[in-house]
């Protein structure tokens, strides 16, 4: 088991402070992110999808796609 450096001693105590740093995380995390009123430009292609253009294979179906799901 991996034990955590805490200000405070058992797992009452320890409870809070780990739910507030998770917190803490995810709002700097939130701040990084662009507005959704800008337009994002598209991600670059991969080495993979480089490969299979470059060969005139083509790309096979996301898994999210190919299943369904929405």
């Amino acid at each position: 088991m991996r034990r955590c450096r805490c200000r405070y001693r058992g797992q009452p105590k320890a409870h809070p402070q780990h739910v507030f740093t998770a917190i803490a995380v995810n709002v700097e995390r939130l701040s990084g992110l662009s507005s959704a009123d800008e337009t994002s430009l598209p991600r670059p292609p991969t080495a993979f999808q480089d490969f299979l253009d470059q060969r005139g294979i083509p790309r096979p179906k996301s898994w999210r796609t190919v299943t369904g799901r929405p």
